[in-house]
């Protein structure tokens, strides 16, 4: 068992050692101009997943996934914030179908993610129709 937590400590201090060292190199490249700046971490870009999860984060439906909301040309459909899913016009459903076929199939499960963090319920009428998209875009 000491020998373990001995070891995990080595290696601990060779990692440490060895980002000091290339911190030090780096900032050396930069005063000299080999480099314009120093490396930072870039974001993973959502037109493709990353394929570090199980489910795509992007194609997920669960609201918890992410907390920002991204609105899909659909703005106006805020108005409806509050309103049960069974308690839309034929008018009112049209509105949901016309913003639901206009964008692209990978999409629509951010979409349905974004209405359920403006707290906006999708029409019970669309709900196979959306469904079944998001199902074959993963299938």
């Amino acid at each position: 068992m000491i020998y373990l937590i001995v070891g995990l400590v080595v290696l601990g201090l060779v990692a440490l050692l060895a980002g000091f060292f290339r911190e030090k190199k780096l900032k050396r490249q930069l005063k000299r101009g080999e480099i314009v700046d120093l490396p930072t971490l870039k974001q993973v870009e959502d037109m493709e997943c990353c394929g570090q999860h199980e489910t795509c984060e992007k194609e997920s439906l669960l609201a918890a996934v992410s907390k920002q909301i991204e609105y899909y040309n659909d703005e106006e459909l805020d108005r409806f914030r509050g309103r049960g899913s069974d308690a839309y016009s034929p008018d009112e459903i049209e509105e949901f179908r016309d913003v639901l076929y206009t964008m692209r199939d990978d999409e629509v499960a951010g979409w349905l993610r974004s209405l359920q963090l403006r707290a906006v319920e999708l029409p019970d009428e669309l709900k196979d129709e959306a469904f079944l998209i998001v199902g074959e875009r993963r299938g």
